[in-house]
Protein backbone atom coordinates (compact mmCIF):
# COMPACT_ATOMS: atom_id res chain seq x y z
CA UNK A 1 0.00 0.00 0.00
CA UNK A 2 1.50 3.47 -1.08
CA UNK A 3 0.54 6.34 0.47
CA UNK A 4 1.56 10.37 -0.29
CA UNK A 5 3.65 12.43 2.66
CA UNK A 6 2.47 15.28 0.04
CA UNK A 7 -0.89 14.38 0.31
CA UNK A 8 -1.01 13.62 3.79
CA UNK A 9 0.11 16.38 4.95
CA UNK A 10 -1.90 19.01 2.57
CA UNK A 11 -4.97 16.93 4.30
CA UNK A 12 -3.92 17.30 7.76
CA UNK A 13 -3.40 20.92 7.80
CA UNK A 14 -6.55 21.40 5.08
CA UNK A 15 -8.94 19.64 8.00
CA UNK A 16 -8.11 22.29 10.71
CA UNK A 17 -8.30 25.33 7.47
CA UNK A 18 -11.60 23.99 6.25
CA UNK A 19 -13.65 25.08 9.43
CA UNK A 20 -11.87 28.70 10.08
CA UNK A 21 -12.45 28.76 5.66
CA UNK A 22 -16.18 27.65 6.30
CA UNK A 23 -17.00 30.27 9.13
CA UNK A 24 -15.16 33.07 7.32
CA UNK A 25 -17.27 32.80 4.45
CA UNK A 26 -20.57 32.58 6.40
CA UNK A 27 -19.35 35.44 8.68
CA UNK A 28 -19.30 37.28 4.66
CA UNK A 29 -22.36 35.67 3.36
CA UNK A 30 -24.25 36.73 6.29
CA UNK A 31 -22.41 40.36 6.07
CA UNK A 32 -23.26 40.94 2.23
CA UNK A 33 -26.97 39.02 2.08
CA UNK A 34 -29.00 41.56 2.23
CA UNK A 35 -27.05 44.13 0.28
CA UNK A 36 -27.65 41.86 -3.21
CA UNK A 37 -30.38 41.26 -5.61
CA UNK A 38 -32.17 37.98 -4.33
CA UNK A 39 -31.22 36.20 -7.89
CA UNK A 40 -27.06 36.46 -6.22
CA UNK A 41 -28.49 35.77 -3.20
CA UNK A 42 -29.80 32.52 -4.45
CA UNK A 43 -26.82 31.74 -5.90
CA UNK A 44 -24.45 32.84 -3.53
CA UNK A 45 -26.45 30.46 -0.53
CA UNK A 46 -26.19 27.52 -3.71
CA UNK A 47 -22.64 28.25 -4.27
CA UNK A 48 -21.49 28.74 -0.53
CA UNK A 49 -23.40 25.26 0.15
CA UNK A 50 -22.19 22.77 -2.40
CA UNK A 51 -18.39 23.77 -1.96
CA UNK A 52 -19.05 23.22 1.76
CA UNK A 53 -20.53 19.96 0.67
CA UNK A 54 -17.70 18.95 -2.26
CA UNK A 55 -14.76 20.13 0.14
CA UNK A 56 -16.15 17.82 3.38
CA UNK A 57 -16.84 15.19 1.32
CA UNK A 58 -13.57 15.64 -0.42
CA UNK A 59 -11.40 15.79 2.91
CA UNK A 60 -13.72 12.71 4.16
CA UNK A 61 -12.48 10.25 1.27
CA UNK A 62 -8.83 11.92 1.47
CA UNK A 63 -8.45 10.68 5.11
CA UNK A 64 -10.21 7.80 4.38
CA UNK A 65 -7.77 6.53 1.18
CA UNK A 66 -4.56 7.79 2.63
CA UNK A 67 -4.39 8.94 5.98
CA UNK A 68 -5.76 5.34 7.34
CA UNK A 69 -4.25 3.93 3.87
CA UNK A 70 -7.25 2.05 2.80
Amino acid sequence: VLSSLPLQMMLYFNVYYFPVWCLAEGIMLHLKYHLLPWHYQFLLVTAFLILSLAEGSRLYMGYLGNLQEK
